[in-house]
């Protein structure tokens, strides 16, 4: 039984296990993507690993998926949090989209000074992080957390925590990660307009926050997430 479709599921998964399907997703396997009764889909909720799953019902308003057997174990990306300041709508969606095929463990909008971009949206966002982990191949789904202002989330911040702390002050000079630093890490993207002197000097304050450089030309903050990200995991990460 040959699948090529993989949903992500809120439902358990283990042998023999049935899922009822919501009536979004009936009309995507069934009206969209036109299986039937005895096609294979796989499934995976970020818990529990993949699991192929035979269609056993199938209808317009809903259907029925029971898993055969575990295709992929759950894979776990590393501790690594994301935080960015909301930009352009479409731009943001990338920057969720991107962050969850490359392996954030949690992303979080934050709002400084100078972020210029309305009400984010969590729940779209959320969804967005959901495609991108089925199209990945993805076990795991990072949460979005709702917006917060970046001062009150460096209010409470623990310590243990370390913060890679994109500068674009920095441009043009040395600024790297520290070795062998392992251990839970958020990555930290400003806005379009850059962090305000006061944001800049709090980091530069912390023990734990690492300033870093992102090359010879300042970035676009979509950019510089995939950049920074892509810095981290050479160095620290799964890859």
């Amino acid at each position: 039984m040959n699948a090529k479709i993989r949903l992500y599921v809120d439902q358990p998964l283990g042998q023999g296990q049935t899922v009822p399907l919501a009536r979004e997703q009936a009309h995507y396997l069934f009206g969209v993507m036109r299986l039937s009764v005895g096609a294979g889909v796989l499934l995976f909720n970020g818990r529990d690993g993949e699991w192929l799953a035979e269609v056993t019902e199938a209808g317009k308003r809903g259907g029925v998926l029971t898993c055969v057997e575990q295709t992929r174990p759950l894979q776990m990306p590393p501790d690594l949090w994301l935080l960015f300041a909301p930009i352009k709508k479409t731009r943001t969606d990338f920057i969720v989209e991107k962050a969850a095929e490359m392996g954030a463990s949690r992303i979080m909008p934050v709002m400084t000074e100078f972020t210029n971009a309305g009400r984010v949206q969590q729940s779209r966002l959320q969804a967005h992080a959901v495609e991108a982990a089925e199209q990945c191949g993805g076990t795991y789904v990072p949460e979005v957390a709702e917006a917060e202002k970046l001062g009150r989330l460096l209010d409470q911040w623990d310590s243990t925590r370390q913060i890679m702390f994109c500068d674009e002050a920095l441009v043009g000079e040395s600024g790297a990660l520290p070795v062998g630093a392992q251990g839970p890490w958020a990555i930290l993207i400003g806005p379009e307009g850059g962090f305000s002197e006061s944001e800049r000097k709090r980091l530069h304050s912390f023990d734990h926050a690492h300033a870093v450089t992102l090359g010879p030309r300042i970035l676009r903050a979509d950019t510089a997430a995939v950049a920074a990200m892509t810095m981290w995991q050479q160095a620290l990460g799964d890859w």
